[in-house]
C-alpha cells in the first residue's frame, strides 16, 4: 500500500480520504454522537458526497439502490449497534442483490466499552449475517489497511457488504491516509468452457427448455444473447422472480417473470429443463403444505453460470456452440384483458407511453409490480429494480439511491402504500436533494399480499380480527398531505381519466413528485 502523505490527520479524516482514494464517492449517513468526529471530517474530504437520511433503513436502502445502478461501492454511516440494527432489513435486501456497500459504524471509545453504557451492543453479531466481513479497528495505524480490506471484499464479483466498526478514540487519534492498492477486479469471471459445452449438449435434446436469467445476464447484452439461444433451441426466456436490476423494453424480447406461488411455478415450468444463468434454482418463497420447497428437481436443472460469473458472455459462447438455424421465439402465455376503471393495469397503461427513455424504476409491492413486469417489454428501454430479499421498505430508498447514481435520469417509484410506510422518511431526502423521482403510490389502504395469502388459505377477510390486521383505512393515510409535509409536491388521482395529466406533471417535475392513486 503506497503512502500518499506524511501529513498527520485524525483517524476519521484518514479513513474517509482512504475510502475516497479507493473509489468510494458517496456516503448515506444517519450519524450520532459516536460518529461526530467523522461528521467533522466530512468537511476535510469534500470530494466524498454525503447524503443525510432521517432513518437508518433509508440510508442502507439508498446505498443498495446506488450500487445496483452504478455498480460502485456506496458507504453508509450509522450510529452504534442499534442504529445499524435499524438498517439491517434493507441490508438483507442488498446482500441478496450483491450490492457493494461498506458500512461505517461508530462505536464507544475502547476504554469506555467495559462500562456497558446504554447503547453498548454486540455490533459484530448484528452485522455478521449481512456482511461478508466485519472489521473492528482498534489501532489508528491500521485504518488504511482496514479500509482497503473492506473495499476489496465489497468489490469482488458479484459484490458484497462489509462493515467497519470504528471506536471514537481511534477516530480521534493521529493517523495518515493511504492510497489503497490491489483492490481487485470488479468484473465477473468467465464460466468454465466445459460447463458451457455441457449445457449446449443438454439444449440439443428433446423436450421443453427454459433459460432462467439472473445477475448480469439480465442486462441488454445478456438478454440479446439469450434471445439467440432461444431462437436456436426453442427455449423460453424467464427472469428470476426478484432480480436486483433488469433491462427491459426498447425492442428487447419479452422476458417472462418466474411466478410467485409454488403451484404457479410448477405450471409455468412444466417438465422443462431449466438452465440457470446467474439465477438461483426455483424454490417456493415460503413453505406451503403439499408443495416441495425445490420446485424443479435436480435432474432437470442445468447450471450455466453462478453468481460472480459472466452470464452474458456465457450465453454468447453458448449461442456460438449452438449453430442451428434461428427460428421464432416460443409463444408466450396470453395476457388476460385488463379490467375497466381505475386499477393497477390502468396505471401501467398510462405510464408505458410516457416513460422517458433510459428511466429507472424502483418497484416494491405486488399491486403494480406484477402488471408492470408483464407489460414492460412494450415500453422504451429502461431498468427495473425489485425487492430481492423480501424485507419491505426497500422501494423508496432504492429510488433515492438510483437517482444519485444516475444524474439526469428519471426515476419512477412504483410503490405499494403499506410498504411505503416503512421508509417514508425517504421523501425528505428526495426533496432536500431535489431529485427527479416520480413516486406513484398504489393507495388501496390494505396489505394486499397478506390478503392474497389469506384468501388462498380460505380465510374470512371480513372477520374483524383478520380485517384489523390487514386493512389500513381507519384512518386512511392522506398521502398528498404526508408528501407535502416532507416537502414533496403531490397529486391525488381518483379516476382513470386523471392518470395521464397527473403522470405528465409528475414526469416533468424538476424534483420529486408523488402521485397517490386511490385504488379500490
Amino acid at each position: 500500500m503506497g503512502q500518499v502523505s506524511k501529513i498527520e490527520e485524525n483517524g476519521a479524516v484518514a479513513l474517509l480520504r482512504t475510502l475516497r482514494l479507493g473509489g468510494a464517492r458517496i456516503c448515506f449517513a444517519n450519524p450520532g454522537t459516536t460518529e461526530l468526529t467523522m461528521v467533522r471530517a466530512m468537511a476535510d474530504v469534500p470530494e466524498l458526497k454525503t447524503v443525510l437520511c432521517l432513518f437508518e433503513g433509508v440510508a442502507t436502502g439508498a446505498a443498495d439502490g446506488y450500487s445496483r445502478v452504478s455498480g460502485e461501492v456506496a458507504l453508509t454511516l450509522l450510529h452504534l449497534g442499534p442504529g445499524f440494527a435499524n438498517g439491517i432489513a434493507n441490508l438483507h435486501n442488498a446482500r441478496r442483490a450483491h450490492s457493494r456497500i461498506v458500512n461505517l459504524i461508530g462505536d464507544h471509545a475502547t476504554w469506555h466499552l467495559a462500562y456497558d453504557a446504554p447503547l453498548t451492543s454486540d455490533i459484530r453479531s448484528l452485522a455478521s449475517p449481512v456482511s461478508v466481513q466485519v472489521i473492528y479497528t482498534s489501532d489508528a495505524a491500521q485504518l488504511g489497511k482496514d479500509a482497503a480490506r473492506g473495499l476489496r471484499a465489497a468489490r469482488v464479483a458479484p459484490g458484497a457488504i462489509t462493515t467497519l466498526v470504528l471506536p471514537t478514540d481511534v477516530m480521534d487519534a493521529p493517523a495518515v491516509s493511504d492510497q489503497p492498492q490491489d483492490l481487485g477486479d470488479t468484473a465477473p469471471v468467465a464460466a468454465p468452457a466445459d460447463r458451457i459445452a455441457g449445457v449446449a449438449q443438454n439444449l440439443r435434446g428433446e423436450g421443453a427448455k427454459v433459460l432462467l436469467l439472473g445477475g448480469n445476464a439480465l442486462g441488454e447484452a445478456g438478454i440479446r444473447a439469450a434471445e439467440k439461444v432461444a431462437r436456436r433451441t426453442g427455449a423460453r426466456i424467464l427472469m428470476e422472480p426478484y432480480p436486483a436490476i433488469v433491462t427491459l423494453g426498447g425492442g428487447l424480447p419479452r422476458v417472462e417473470r418466474q411466478a410467485y406461488f409454488p403451484d404457479d411455478v410448477i405450471r409455468q415450468l412444466g417438465e422443462a429443463t431449466v438452465v440457470l444463468v446467474g439465477a438461483r434454482m426455483p424454490i417456493s418463497y415460503f413453505g406451503y403444505e403439499g408443495f416441495p420447497s425445490q420446485l424443479v428437481p435436480n435432474e432437470r436443472l442445468s447450471l450455466l453460470t453462478e453468481a460472480g460469473e459472466d452470464g452474458a458472455a456465457a450465453l454468447e459462447a453458448l449461442a456460438v456452440l449452438l449453430d442451428e438455424p434461428e427460428g421464432e421465439l416460443p409463444a408466450l402465455p396470453p395476457v388476460p384483458p385488463a379490467p375497466v376503471g381505475l386499477n393497477a393495469d390502468a396505471v401501467v397503461e398510462a405510464l408505458l407511453p410516457r416513460l422517458p427513455h433510459d428511466a429507472i424504476i424502483s418497484l416494491e409491492g405486488s399491486t403494480l409490480g406484477g402488471p408492470w413486469l408483464r407489460e414492460a417489454h412494450r415500453g422504451p428501454r429502461h431498468r427495473v429494480m425489485t425487492n430481492t430479499g423480501g424485507a419491505i421498505g426497500q422501494g423508496l430508498p432504492c429510488a433515492l439511491g438510483a437517482a444519485l447514481a444516475a444524474p439526469g435520469r428519471r426515476v419512477v417509484s412504483l410503490q405499494s402504500d403499506g410498504s411505503a410506510q416503512y421508509t417514508v422518511q425517504s421523501l425528505w431526502t428526495m426533496a432536500h436533494e431535489k431529485l427527479p423521482i416520480t413516486i406513484i403510490i398504489a393507495a388501496n389502504h390494505r396489505y394486499g399480499i397478506l390478503q392474497t395469502e389469506l384468501r388462498r388459505a380460505q380465510a374470512d377477510l371480513a372477520h374483524p380480527a383478520i380485517a384489523g390486521m390487514t386493512v389500513l383505512d381507519d384512518p386512511a393515510t392522506d398521502w398528498v398531505a404526508l408528501a407535502k409535509a416532507y416537502g414533496v409536491p403531490a397529486l391525488r388521482v381518483t379516476e382513470a381519466e386523471q392518470l395521464g395529466e397527473a403522470l405528465d406533471q409528475g414526469l416533468a417535475c424538476d424534483g420529486p413528485m408523488l402521485i397517490a392513486v386511490e385504488l379500490p
